[in-house]
């Protein structure tokens, strides 16, 4: 271990569980990096992730956004490529985009798709899924609301979907932003993972959850506390 992960394992409590304000306070004070380092939030669910009726997928814009420059990549056709255009979307187009993804062109954040793209789009699955970047409709992402989409993704919009082992990973900001800001990033979330529980998950539906900086360690939170709090 790193003479800074020891330093920093000396003042985190491994077996505390921290109230959310405290714990920011403490990514803050550990923080040893000198780029402004993300925030994020990683959920332990009590759901069954072999089961599809047990996905949680979801999407929601942060009160306060993520502090970071979102590259977006829309693919319509016809008259909706026109509203593309006025979107203020990085990148636009249809059959010729699709063609130059498909040769290894990833320099987008968020793909968005009108409906009648989705049938060529499917073809590039292998390389836009294992990235996370192919579009679905329960993200909001297969759309034909285009402006309000992409404005929603400028403003700090954040999709996410639990991995193999039942766990949410999700960005909430930067480790710059105010303290309060911060937590109602965290909050909004929260209210959107409960809001999604799957009416086949039994037991108890957030076990664990931590908050950490991309390069820095995990802190346990009292989600009791925090929902109560709600």
């Amino acid at each position: 271990m790193s003479k800074r992960m020891l330093e920093i394992d000396k003042k985190i409590d491994k077996n505390k569980l921290y109230d959310l304000k405290e714990a920011i306070e403490l990514l803050k004070e550990v923080k040893k990096t000198k780029f402004d380092e993300t925030v994020e939030v990683h959920i332990n669910l009590g759901i069954d992730p072999k089961q599809s009726t047990q996905i949680v997928r979801g999407a929601l814009v942060l009160p306060h956004g993520i502090g970071k420059q979102v590259r977006i990549c829309v693919l319509a056709k016809g008259e909706k490529l026109k509203e593309a255009q006025q979107s203020g979307a990085e990148y636009y187009g249809s059959e010729e985009l699709i063609e130059k993804i498909s040769k290894g062109w990833l320099e987008f954040d968020v793909l968005i798709a009108t409906p009648d793209m989705m049938k060529d789009l499917t073809k590039l699955g292998k390389i836009l899924g294992p990235k996370g970047l192919m579009p679905n409709p329960k993200t909001g992402t297969v759309t034909n609301d285009i402006i309000k989409t992409v404005q929603e993704v400028k403003k700090g919009r954040v999709e996410f979907r639990n991995d193999d082992y039942g766990i949410l990973h999700c960005r909430v900001g930067r480790i710059s932003f105010d303290t309060e800001k911060l937590i109602e990033n965290i909050k909004a979330f929260v209210e959107t993972v409960l809001k999604l529980k799957p009416s086949q998950s039994k037991g108890e539906y957030i076990k664990r959850m931590y908050v950490s900086t991309s390069m820095g360690p995990g802190i346990r939170i009292n989600v009791a506390n925090l929902i109560k709090k709600k």
